[in-house]
């Protein structure tokens, strides 16, 4: 096998990618993401609206990726493409697709789950990077904090009880009168502002102290609501706003970067993966570094592999398919689906 097709639907990117995974570093041949600009006039992704664009542009961009590569259809040796978590509409657009290119031309197909993608990302720009590791996927969808023990096996540690960590940037940029998707632009607002200014909460940090079930779990429903009352007692939103999202971007990294490297410290792991759009995140990456300390490591992948891409969907398909492992011509999409080799920390609390 030397040429594996990835597609990447789940939300409101088209992305098609071509890895090369003739030798033991797979190398991206090419990669292919069009983001879908509509959905910033109503503040947040519209699941038909991403359907319809996806089917509008699925093949063109699949076509754009092979012509990158320098390939036909004729040399890919297999297709990936992504069947849940996500948007369902919108995964059956790339699946189908995926599936439809595969069973035409008689090759292995794999449906790949989103988050396992993030897992694979770093590792398309650092070879070396591998498990053992704990792992933080933060998304517009997800937060999650898992045990890699190995590739293919995962133990959740905590999750969110409510908003996902890029969920709340976004809403809190809507609160800020800023623009979707918030991420970004919270942190360039954040760099504005003024350490110590404004202080808000840090939602479930306390419960490190102890060894309950909500150890790692995290929470920022009621950030957002402390936001939504620092913006309201603002008398001057204009001069405050930089000040407020830097007081929102604070509060997130120190509780998504506290769990994480405590969670590394309890299992004695050499290193941190950091996955999802979240990762983009600069004061969240440099926190990380900063307090993790000598000997260890911190993967996180340049914001291109990132957010939402095929080339990290071909990584995890094809080390999947090495496996010999196989998706039927049956394979379903689904909004909510876990990772496959996923387990519960309970069966194994740490110390």
């Amino acid at each position: 096998m030397r040429f594996v097709l990835g597609l990447e639907t789940s939300c409101d990117e088209t992305s098609a990618a071509v890895l090369d995974v003739s030798s033991a570093s797979p190398r991206v041949a090419s990669l292919v993401i069009l983001s879908q600009d509509v959905h910033r006039i109503f503040g947040g992704v519209v699941p038909e609206l991403a359907s319809r664009a996806h089917v509008r542009t699925i093949a063109a961009v699949t076509d754009r990726a092979l012509a990158d590569a320098g390939i036909a259809l004729a040399d890919v040796d297999a297709v990936a493409a992504t069947a849940a978590p996500g948007l369902v509409g919108a995964l059956l657009v790339g699946l189908a697709y995926g599936k439809a290119l595969a069973w035409a031309r008689g090759l292995p197909f794999l449906g790949v789950h989103h988050l396992e993608g993030h897992l694979f990302a770093p590792t398309l720009e650092a070879p070396d990077c591998a498990p053992p590791f704990v792992a933080l996927l933060a998304s517009g969808g997800h937060t999650l904090l898992l045990d890699v023990p190995r590739w293919g096996e995962y133990r959740v540690l905590g999750e969110t009880l409510d908003d996902a960590a890029g969920e709340a940037f976004d809403k809190v940029a809507t609160l800020l009168g800023l623009d979707y998707p918030g991420g970004p632009r919270i942190e360039r607002l954040a760099a504005e502002g003024r350490p110590g200014a404004q202080r808000l909460p840090r939602p479930m940090l306390g419960e490190l102290e102890g060894h309950g079930p909500h150890r790692y779990a995290f929470s920022f429903s009621g950030l957002k609501t402390a936001v939504l009352r620092a913006v309201r007692a603002s008398r001057d939103l204009d001069g405050d706003r930089p000040d407020i999202a830097r007081a929102f971007q604070d509060a997130v990294v120190d509780v998504l970067a506290a769990k994480t490297l405590h969670a590394r410290s309890a299992l004695g792991y050499p290193a941190v993966l950091v996955g999802g759009g979240v990762a983009c995140n600069q004061a969240l990456l440099g926190a990380l570094r900063d307090r993790a300390g000598d000997g260890v490591r911190i993967f996180a992948a340049s914001p291109r592999l990132n957010t939402d891409n095929a080339a990290m969907i071909a990584a995890a398909g094809a080390w999947r398919l090495a496996r010999g492992e196989r998706s039927g011509w049956d394979h379903e999409p689904g909004d909510r689906r876990p990772l496959p080799g996923l387990a519960h920390a309970a069966s194994a609390p740490l110390a």
